[in-house]
């Protein structure tokens, strides 16, 4: 386990930067105390410094999963986030999507939002804009991409793509076995 490099973290940051904007900053220095990010294994990992100290006494090869993983990096050095971040995202999270009931379940089965199945969306969202996915009981499903501004959704058509699909809680259960 080491300290993100620059790179890395520039990385991370701006991946997180699409859905979170400058309250990065809060991830990071938290009433609770003082919060890092973690490599381990092509992992990112976001922990406490009180953890991080307990866990620089376990051997490298014992060590499992010193935090809550954020993503990983690709092969190609691109940060993947990972839905297991979704829980520290979604208070912070600057642009909202609300899905209806009916879609719920076609978000939580890896499909993208379409416009028939949006309930509501943040004004002025930008296109290409990381957003969180909400069921309409405000309960975060997942995180995606806008495919068209708030603008643009009023006029598409109702079986057009809003939402490009990222990760969805649903991953929880599909992916049991590879999720860290």
């Amino acid at each position: 386990m080491r300290p993100l490099t620059e790179a890395e973290t520039r990385a991370v940051f701006e991946k997180l930067g699409k859905y979170i904007g400058e309250n990065i900053q809060l991830l990071v220095d938290r009433p609770d105390g003082t919060y890092c990010f973690r490599l381990h294994r092509d992992r990112v990992y976001y922990l406490s410094e009180k953890l991080l100290k307990l866990a620089a006494s376990v051997p490298r090869e014992s060590l499992v999963a010193p935090g809550t993983c954020f993503g990983k990096f690709t092969k190609s050095q691109k940060f993947r986030l990972s839905v297991t971040a979704l829980d520290f995202l979604a208070p912070y999270a600057k642009y909202k999507v609300w899905v209806k009931p009916g879609s719920e379940q076609s978000f939580l089965y890896g499909n993208h939002v379409l416009k028939s199945g949006l309930g509501r969306i943040t004004e002025n969202t930008a296109q290409y804009q990381g957003v969180v996915v909400y069921s309409m009981a405000d309960v975060p499903l997942g995180f995606g991409v806008a495919a068209k501004s708030t603008q643009e959704c009023r006029k598409v058509d109702p079986l057009s793509i809003v939402v490009f699909h990222q990760a969805d809680v649903g991953e929880y259960v599909r992916n049991e076995d590879t999720l860290t």
